[in-house]
């Protein structure tokens, strides 16, 4: 079984891709209602998410739980997640915190994701 980063496996092609993005602060005030429509979204067998942070102008401690939360459950479930980020400030926080090596980050939205089944929170 192939090892790929952030522990994720590609699903099936079955199971389409979800893009969902995510804007403002994820902090404290915003992670419960992002907990639970994230839990919605990786609700389902091998869900395959692309998490599209380019617009978050800030993470604390309760978001970036949110996304140890969601790669968890990605994970539980055999699927895979990407986080898309710009600039150098969420790749910086996640690197000082040490998670860097725990999601599989990416520069830029992937080209085939066109696509793919699109919501924004």
């Amino acid at each position: 079984m192939p090892d790929f980063p952030g522990g994720s496996e590609p699903p099936p092609p079955e199971h389409p891709t979800r893009v969902v993005t995510l804007h403002g602060e994820l902090d404290l005030r915003t992670a419960p209602a992002l907990r639970a429509r994230l839990d919605g979204v990786t609700a389902g067998t091998c869900p395959d998410l692309v998490l599209d942070l380019r617009p978050v102008s800030f993470i604390d401690c309760a978001g970036l739980g949110v996304l140890c939360r969601v790669r968890n459950r990605v994970r539980a479930r055999h699927g895979r997640l990407r986080l898309v980020v710009g600039g150098t400030q969420l790749p910086r926080v996640l690197r000082h915190t040490g998670l860097a090596a725990a999601f599989e980050v990416l520069p830029g939205m992937p080209v085939t994701e066109t696509a793919a089944d699109r919501a924004a929170l």
